[in-house]
């Protein structure tokens, strides 16, 4: 293919791009998770069925990360040294993720990990309200991760849908002798 017919998928997702950054505000999603989870729709392979890996991994992910905060909480009121509680939470939460690819549909750990260290960041970068309660903290978060999650997997899916059909425009013409692949034939 040559650049010229190439160029309309750059094109396509550029303008994808632009448009989250323009409804950002609208939706009320954090476009940075949501390109995440663009990016991630393609590593776990560009299927619904991955998508949909991918949306509950970021879920887990959002779990255990409550599940090491309160794990630690809890472990540091039981008089473990600052820090020793910390890390026994995460080593005991690391065994039931990694557990987690023998469970169908919870199986792409990678999401976990991703979903967690976003979830983390939402909890220190996030504004609450004043006086808000721990979880009510985590309510908000997890309720903008997933919602951020879900723009960044359906902007995925539309990529691939886009560039699925269009290569197969594309491929209906005659080859492109001009293409390396097609050249090294």
């Amino acid at each position: 293919m040559t650049y010229s017919k190439f160029i309309p998928i750059p094109l396509f997702i550029a303008t994808q791009a632009t448009i989250m950054m323009i409804i950002e505000p609208m939706f009320g999603f954090v476009s940075w998770i949501s390109f995440q989870a663009w990016a991630m729709y393609f590593l776990a392979g560009c299927t619904p069925k991955m998508g949909v890996k991918t949306l509950l991994g970021y879920f887990g992910g959002a779990i255990i990360s409550i599940g090491i905060m309160e794990g630690a909480a809890l472990l540091g009121s039981m008089g473990l040294v600052n820090g020793t509680n910390l890390y026994l939470a995460v080593f005991i939460i690391v065994i039931f993720v990694i557990s987690a690819e023998y469970i169908p549909w919870f199986d792409f750990v990678a999401s976990w990990f991703v979903g967690a260290g976003v979830f983390f960041g939402l909890m220190n970068l996030d504004s609450f309200p004043e006086g808000a309660s721990v979880w009510a903290m985590y309510g908000q978060s997890l309720v903008k991760l997933m919602w951020s999650c879900i723009f960044g997997l359906v902007f995925g899916a539309g990529t691939v849908v886009f560039r699925t059909w269009y290569e197969q425009q594309v491929n209906t013409q005659a080859p492109d002798k001009d293409h390396p692949a097609v050249a090294a034939e």
